[in-house]
């Protein structure tokens, strides 16, 4: 098994004002050669973004975008013509493909809103652009795995991404633990601790402490104190 550990305080961090975000992976002015991509994951932003403020209309393409809200409710608007607000409970995807513009501000003009933006490679490059917004129980990540994100040719639940990725979550009470079985075991798994204390592959992780995973069938995550964790399995490659 190979790992790579990378703790809260390590990863890149610029405060904007309305925009205080940390990358776990190289993004705008934070450059760190060893920390370019986890595989097909590219980008793995927390995003704290103030109130009546946000990001203008920008392009992306060929890329899958992930957003979940933490904290708060995330305004977006997108060239293919949707117009939503995403909450905590819900996860959502764009699809770039081709090419799209869209803009993402909070909802409130008061309250901050507290996401995590993720890019991941596309499976396929040149795909139409599309769009996709659910909403999970809590009540089915406790003490369990809960598929998030699935790709799109796959009968798991999740929205659907165009790439052999799944995302997870799981809320785990404290002297418990749950297995995560990987899909594929070619695969990579990235786990990013989004509140808690937990072990996992003989380490001890905290809040926003994550580790990428090489190599290994299966993984048993035992939480030493309430935790909810974030589970990204993505194809590997240099």
């Amino acid at each position: 098994m190979e790992k790579i550990i990378h703790r809260a305080g390590s990863r890149g961090h610029a405060n904007h004002g309305w925009l205080n975000t940390y990358h776990t992976f190289s993004f705008a002015n934070y450059h760190n050669p060893e920390r370019i991509h986890f595989g097909a994951l590219r980008v793995l932003n927390d995003d704290e973004v103030s109130g009546g403020m946000g990001f203008g209309t920008h392009p992306h393409d060929n890329m899958e975008i992930v957003s979940i809200p933490l904290e708060g409710s995330l305004e977006h608007q997108d060239s293919m013509g949707n117009k939503t607000v995403i909450r905590k409970g819900e996860v959502q995807i764009m699809s770039a493909g081709t090419g799209v513009r869209h803009s993402e501000k909070n909802h409130s003009n008061t309250d901050p809103v507290k996401f995590l933006q993720i890019w991941v490679f596309p499976e396929e490059k040149g795909i139409e652009p599309n769009y996709d917004q659910k909403f999970f129980e809590a009540s089915e990540r406790q003490n369990k795995i809960q598929t998030v994100v699935s790709p799109i040719d796959s009968i798991d639940g999740g929205v659907k991404i165009h790439q052999q990725s799944w995302f997870s979550l799981s809320d785990i009470q404290t002297t418990n633990d749950v297995t995560y079985t990987m899909h594929n075991k070619k695969n990579g798994l990235y786990l990013l601790v989004l509140e808690g204390k937990i072990s996992v592959a003989e380490e001890t992780l905290e809040k926003r402490d994550g580790i990428g995973l090489n190599g290994v069938d299966k993984i048993v995550i035992a939480a030493t104190e309430n935790a909810e964790i974030l589970l990204m399995e993505v194809p590997m490659f240099a």
